[in-house]
């Protein structure tokens, strides 16, 4: 007899219970003989490994369900062992407390693989398998089988870290025995399944985490929105204390000696008009008396309005049009009648935009009551898609052209002193990256135009020519 007539000695391979047992590999693949019956054992073991590669095939299409989470796995790998074992009940349980993250925790499935989820229409042997598994009972051998079903039972127990969390109990047809092979495979799928299941709570651990980290992430970038939005708030108040101080500080000044002098300059003026009212020929003097009295009048109306309008604390809270409106009510002449009109729909500009505008339209309205003998004055304010306008129009007897050669002489004629409104005017709208115009009016008399970009930097600009 030759060598290989000789069967092949397997080594035994412990198994978990202390008693040998066969490789799984020697279950599901081996054919190791030499006897005569070779070729029909050869088809029985070839028609097993075709059954034994779908099995793993099937296994692995429901371990691969991971990812969608445990309920969709455990029904998976249930529905896997019973292609497998063409079962007429298969049971899939957890132990009470293992693996919590696991849903659902038992799947019992009848004849044609249908789910079963009311356990009180099942059969009382799997109700009572079903109980076992969740209360921990130590499962039956693999090769543990009812007396009175033969080879048509099993029970499979499913392990992780040395200790059993869960099972498998099947039940066949009568002409569907369960060999070795069915119980390598299910005691494959049960191992693995385990593991899927771990993933599966690490898994959903892990989103929870990250999306626990994300809201957190959410909640620091909200708070530090509100710090930087309290920080800009403080700034900004700490801004305004600053400029309320300066502007409290320059009324003080004006009130104390600016408007001083001048009410006392009126009084001197008042004066020498009494004494030369009885010079022979003094009509002119007189009148040139009159012109200077009736200048240092306005003078001291426009360093009060100048004055309260700094002391008046709520100046910076008001929009730019509530502004306007007061700015044509407050210590104007008696015989200028201002009118305010708004047009479009008013946009919040920059808090120095605003301030410049106002301090435009104040300018301009102090040049028409000074200068311009009008009896009229329009301020309008018109907000555009791109821009907003400031026009101040009267029917005074300025000339546009001549207002234009006084601003260019002012601006390279030095410090002089002279026409600083109308320096001071051209470079507000500049900050702005606008335009200062001045053309003939409506009503007659002169008008004073500045157009500024919505959106716009406070950059100057670098060629510019009033027009």
């Amino acid at each position: 007899m030759t060598a290989a007539q000789f069967p092949r000695r397997r080594t035994p391979v412990p198994h978990a219970n202390g008693a040998s047992r066969r490789p799984d590999l020697d279950t599901l693949t081996g054919l190791r003989t030499g006897k005569p019956s070779f070729y029909p054992e050869y088809r029985v073991n070839a028609e097993r490994l075709r059954r034994v590669i779908v099995a793993l095939d099937r296994i692995s299409a429901a371990l691969v369900r991971t990812m969608e989470g445990s309920e969709a796995l455990v029904r998976a790998v249930a529905n896997a062992a019973a292609d497998h074992l063409s079962s007429d009940w298969i049971i899939f349980a957890l132990v009470t407390g293992e693996l919590p993250d696991a849903r659902p925790r038992h799947v019992v499935l009848g004849p044609d693989a249908v789910e079963w989820v009311n356990l009180a229409l099942v059969p009382e042997k799997v109700r009572r398998h079903v109980q076992a598994v969740h209360d921990g009972v130590p499962a039956e051998s693999a090769h543990g089988h009812d007396h009175d079903e033969g080879r048509r039972h099993l029970h499979v127990p499913i392990r992780l870290n040395g200790r059993t969390v869960g099972g498998f109990v099947a039940w066949t047809p009568p002409d569907r025995d369960i060999d070795d092979t069915d119980h390598s495979v299910l005691r494959i799928l049960a191992g693995q399944t385990a593991s899927a299941l771990q993933n599966c709570a690490l898994l959903d651990r892990a989103e929870r985490l990250h999306a626990r980290t994300a809201k957190q992430a959410e909640d620091l970038r909200s708070r530090n929105d509100e710090l930087m939005a309290t920080q800009q708030a403080l700034g900004a108040a700490r801004q305004r204390e600053v400029l309320d101080n300066e502007r409290h500080r320059i009324a003080r000044e004006l009130h104390d000696s600016v408007t001083q002098y001048a009410l006392s300059a009126g009084m001197h003026i008042e004066l020498c008009r009494t004494e030369a009212a009885g010079w022979e020929g003094s009509d002119t003097v007189v009148g040139h008396l009159d012109t200077a009295k009736d200048l240092t009048r306005r003078a001291v109306e426009q360093l009060r309005s100048a004055i309260y309008a700094l002391n008046d604390d709520d100046h910076g809270d008001k929009d730019l049009p509530s502004m306007l409106r007061r700015l044509s009510t407050v210590h104007m002449p008696d015989e200028l009648r201002v009118e305010v009109k708004i047009g479009g729909t008013p946009v919040a500009l920059p808090p120095d935009h605003e301030q410049s505008l106002f301090r435009i339209a104040g300018e301009a309205l102090f040049n028409t009551a000074m200068h311009a003998s009008a009896s009229r004055a329009m301020v309008r304010l018109a907000y555009h898609d791109d821009h907003v306008r400031l026009s101040v129009s009267d029917d005074g007897g300025a000339n546009p052209e001549e207002i234009r050669r006084t601003l260019r002489a002012a601006q390279v004629g030095g410090p002089s002193g002279e026409h600083r409104g109308l320096v001071n005017m051209d470079a507000r709208s500049r900050e702005m990256s606008g335009s200062l115009r001045f053309r003939r009016s409506r009503i007659g008399g002169l008008q004073v135009l500045v157009d500024v970009p919505l959106g716009s930097s406070n950059g100057v600009r670098t060629s510019e020519e009033v027009r």
